[in-house]
């Protein structure tokens, strides 16, 4: 899960590089719009990416912290989980 976050980070940092000396938001009409979404809807993939990539870090921290142990289930869930 991280190895694709980081590949598409790094895929996106790669096309922002090659993109961002071609487009220019000082064009008017449909030229400066296209660039203008083309740049919102790269920061939106990199702030995805990004975040998804630390919410990982921090649920494996939980994980860790907890020692994977499992939560013990009463009888009565027990008898529930058995019947269903």
């Amino acid at each position: 899960m991280k190895n694709r976050l980081l590949l598409c980070l790094l895929i996106c940092g790669v096309l922002m590089y090659y993109a961002v000396p071609r487009l220019t938001v000082h064009f008017s009409g449909i030229d400066g719009i296209f660039a203008a979404a083309w740049f919102g809807l790269a920061l939106l993939v990199i702030g995805g990416n990004l975040a998804g990539f630390l919410y990982a870090a921090k649920k494996q921290k939980k994980q860790r912290k907890l020692g994977f142990r499992r939560l013990k289930t009463s009888s009565k869930e027990r008898r529930y989980l058995s019947q269903h």
